[in-house]
């Protein structure tokens, strides 16, 4: 299996998860993710700001969604346990924070497509691709704003982020 810091990248079988790969997400302006209350927002790398940890499991049945897109995960965040999930909300794809444990998420019988993100590296930066809404990304706009989907790439909206996984 093709890894990189722990996070399957090739589509290739894998053995079973009994716990997320953790870590932070920033991007290329060193904003990282933060919680407040219910949202994740971004906001500048300093010392006086705790990134959120982020949880990702692979899903387990790659072979049942799209392929060539990416390796589909869950994404979520620890303390609380929380994923990542994109819903139709008044005809817009919206990015929403569950109460969800990602390991239940992982143990379903097939995927659960609504928490699941095509998970795509380029270099040092990842995107995240809704499987839900193929073509929506989890993007940023300006500190202290949620992250949020667009479809709209290469715009003033960032979609590339760096996924430091702990070791």
């Amino acid at each position: 299996m093709t890894c990189i810091r722990g996070v399957p990248f090739s589509g290739e079988p894998f053995t079973a998860v009994n716990k997320p790969h953790t870590g932070e997400v920033s991007d290329l302006n060193q904003q990282v993710w933060v919680l407040q209350g219910q949202t994740i927002v971004t906001v500048p790398r300093s010392n006086n700001v705790t990134p959120v940890t982020v949880t990702v499991v692979p899903c387990k049945y790659p072979e049942l969604l799209g392929q060539g897109r990416g390796v589909p995960i869950y994404l979520g965040i620890e303390n609380p346990e929380m994923c990542l999930s994109c819903e139709d909300i008044e005809g817009q794809p919206t990015l929403q924070l569950k109460e969800e444990e990602i390991l239940d998420l992982y143990n379903e019988v097939e995927p659960v497509e609504p928490f699941l993100f095509y998970h795509s590296k380029n270099g040092s930066t990842s995107t995240f691709e809704s499987v839900a809404f193929p073509g929506w990304f989890v993007a940023a706009s300006d500190r202290g704003h949620p992250i949020f989907l667009t479809s709209h790439l290469g715009g003033t909206y960032n979609v590339n982020f760096i996924l430091n996984i702990n070791a």
